[in-house]
């Protein structure tokens, strides 16, 4: 609670509607904290979010559907593969299309996994 009253005393915030209390249009614009390095990392979190949700609901319904161990661990070690290269590329200068590549990856896997739910059936 220490922490909050600090940050509202220190008059930064990070999110421009919070510093409506200050001033209009530039005025408020001093209020406002931003970092590129930090909004990186939260859209890079953001990401995650998005495409792991997905995959940890398909992958608990396609682990119980009974596919074979190998195939199940082949899916499953790719997306984990994957997404540790996307969070690599999301963080370090590399060119546009591999972070693109490597979310489509991730989602190829959640499809797949999807799809031999659809076509085996459930047998729960």
């Amino acid at each position: 609670m220490a922490e909050l009253a600090q940050l509202i005393d220190s008059e930064v915030f990070s999110n421009s509607e919070d510093t409506a209390t200050f001033g209009k249009g530039e005025n408020a614009k001093k209020f406002l904290w931003t970092d590129s390095a930090f909004e990186c990392v939260c859209r890079g979190h953001l990401n995650d979010l998005e495409i792991i949700v997905p995959y940890i609901s398909t992958g608990l319904l396609y682990a119980l559907s009974g596919p074979a161990l190998s195939t199940a661990l082949l899916h499953f070690r790719i997306f984990v593969g994957d997404r540790i290269f996307h969070t690599i590329t999301y963080l370090t200068p590399l060119p546009q299309p591999s972070r693109v590549l490597f979310w489509a990856a991730g989602y190829a896997v959640t499809i797949s996994m999807a799809y031999r739910l659809l076509t085996t059936g459930l047998y729960l």
